[in-house]
C-alpha cells in the first residue's frame, strides 16, 4: 500500500456518513489492542473555535516540554493535519503503516466502520506509537455519539463557543446543542466551558451536577484588549498581563481565557506548565485558515467561516482590520447552507465578489451564487475555475486593497494551490 492506496480507502465512497454510536468504534479499538486507554487526553467540543483553542493548549504543552499530540477535523491543506505530534503532521510512511494495520480489522467487522470513525481510531494508534504524554483531541460533530468520546476521563473536558450549526444532528435550540455538547463530560472528571448565555450554562451546570464533574468557567470579565494589528494582538486576562497572539480576531481573546483556565485545570493536577510556557505557546501558536494572511500586495487573507457566528466575527474583524480598504471577497458555498442570511452582513463592507465553485458534491454553482448576490444589490462575478476566480479577485484589488477568501472551508486548499503556483 502506498500513500494514494491509503488514503483512497480511507476516503472510499463505501464508508458511510455519519452514523451516530460508539459500538464500531469500540469494537475496532478492541481489535487494535485499544490504544486509547494507554493516552491521556484534553478533550475539546464545541460549535466555533474549537480548533484555535485546540492549537493553543497544544502549543503551550509542547512549550512545557511535554510530547503532545494534535487531532483536528476538518484538514484544510492536507489530510496529515488532522494528526501531529509536536507540530509534525503524520508522515507518509506513518500513515500508511496504520493504515496497513487497521484495514483488515476493520474489514472483519459485521457492521463496518463509517470515515471519521475509521480516521479517529488511525490517530489514536498514531498517537500511542509516538510515545504522547499527552493528546489535544477536537470533537469531529456534536459530543455524546463523536467517536472521539470513546477516550477514557480526559484531564479536562473543554467547551468552546456553542452556536446553530448540525442542527439535524444535534438539536434544534442552542440549549439541546449544549446538552449533546456536554456528554463528552465525564463522571469524575473536569470541565471548561466558554461563557454563554445563562439557559446554555444551565445545561452544563445541571450535567456536572449530576456526573459529579468539577466545572470551571472562563474569565471573560478578566479580559482586556491592549493593542491589535495585522501582525497580532497583545491583551490582557486575569493575572497575565501583555499575553501576544499572531490569532487575529476579539474572538481569539476568549478563546486564550478558555485555554488559560483549561491550563490552570492541568497544572493543578500536577502538569509542569510555567507562566512562561503559557506566554510562548500563545505567543508562537499557529492556525492556518482563520483569518490567516498569506500574502500581501494585495492583502490576502483565508477566513474558513461558514456559520453565522463565524460571520459575525469575520464582520467585526473586516471593521478592525481592514477599515478604510477595499476589499473583494473570493467565495464559494454550499448550497445547504443558509447563504442568505450568510452574506448579507458583509455584503455593505465588500465592494466586489468573486464567485468560485466549491470542489464538493454539495456545491453550489459559482453562476447561482453570484446571481444570488447581485439579486441581493452586490457586485459579483461568477469564475469557472478557481484558479480563474483567485487571478480575477487579485486583479479586482490592485496593490492596496485586500482579498478576502471566506464561505467554503472546501475551497480554501485549491485557492492556495492556484496562489502559490502564481509565484
Amino acid at each position: 500500500m502506498n500513500i494514494n492506496e491509503a488514503l483512497e480507502y480511507i476516503h472510499s465512497v463505501c464508508w458511510k456518513g455519519s452514523v451516530p454510536g460508539l459500538s464500531r468504534t469500540f469494537a475496532l479499538l478492541e481489535k487494535m489492542g485499544n490504544p486509547q486507554n494507554e493516552l491521556k487526553f484534553v478533550h475539546i467540543a464545541g460549535t466555533n473555535g474549537k480548533g484555535s483553542t485546540a492549537a493553543m493548549t497544544a502549543s503551550i504543552l509542547r512549550k512545557a516540554g511535554y510530547r503532545t499530540g494534535l487531532y483536528t477535523s476538518p484538514y484544510i491543506y492536507t489530510f496529515h493535519e488532522r494528526m501531529q505530534v509536536d507540530g509534525e503532521m503524520i508522515t507518509d510512511e506513518e500513515l500508511v503503516a496504520i493504515t496497513e494495520f487497521v484495514k483488515p480489522l476493520a474489514e472483519s467487522m459485521a457492521d463496518t466502520p463509517t470515515e471519521f470513525e475509521l480516521v479517529t481510531c488511525i490517530g489514536f494508534e498514531f498517537f500511542k506509537r509516538r510515545g504522547c504524554d499527552i493528546v489535544v483531541l477536537e470533537v469531529g460533530m456534536g459530543g455524546a455519539l463523536d467517536s472521539t468520546n470513546v477516550i477514557p476521563t480526559p484531564e479536562v473536558a473543554v467547551i468552546t463557543n456553542i452556536g446553530l450549526d448540525h442542527t439535524d444532528y444535534l438539536g434544534k435550540t442552542l440549549e439541546e446543542i449544549a446538552a449533546t455538547k456536554a456528554g463528552i463530560f465525564k463522571d469524575g472528571g473536569d470541565a471548561v466551558i466558554y461563557r454563554s448565555t445563562p439557559s446554555v450554562e444551565k445545561v452544563f451546570e445541571t450535567v456536572c451536577e449530576q456526573r459529579n464533574v468539577a466545572l470551571k468557567k472562563a474569565d471573560f470579565e478578566g479580559l482586556t484588549p491592549i493593542s491589535h494589528g495585522l501582525d497580532g494582538q497583545s491583551f490582557d486576562c486575569g493575572t497575565y498581563k501583555g499575553l501576544r497572539t499572531a490569532l487575529l480576531g476579539a474572538h481569539q481573546m476568549k478563546n486564550a481565557a478558555v485555554v488559560l483556565a483549561t491550563v490552570e485545570i492541568l497544572t493543578q493536577k500536577g502538569w509542569n506548565i510555567s507562566r512562561q510556557n503559557i506566554y510562548d505557546g500563545l505567543r508562537d501558536v499557529s492556525w492556518p485558515g482563520r483569518f490567516d494572511i498569506v500574502r500581501e500586495k494585495p492583502l490576502f487573507i483565508i477566513d474558513g467561516g461558514h456559520n453565522p457566528q463565524c460571520i459575525e466575527a469575520l464582520v467585526k474583524n473586516i471593521g478592525d482590520y481592514l477599515a478604510g480598504k477595499r476589499v473583494v471577497a473570493l467565495t464559494g458555498v454550499l448550497a445547504d447552507k443558509d447563504y442568505g442570511d450568510m452574506y448579507r452582513p458583509v455584503m455593505p463592507l465588500v465592494e466586489q465578489f468573486v464567485c468560485v465553485t466549491p470542489p464538493n458534491p454539495r456545491r453550489l454553482p459559482a453562476r447561482e451564487l453570484a446571481e444570488h448576490l447581485e439579486k441581493a444589490g452586490a457586485k459579483a462575478t461568477a469564475c469557472e475555475e478557481i484558479a480563474d476566480g483567485v487571478k480575477l479577485a487579485i486583479e479586482m484589488a490592485g496593490e492596496d486593497g485586500v482579498v478576502l477568501c471566506f464561505g467554503s472551508l472546501y475551497t480554501i486548499g485549491d485557492i492556495k494551490k492556484a496562489l502559490d503556483e502564481r509565484g
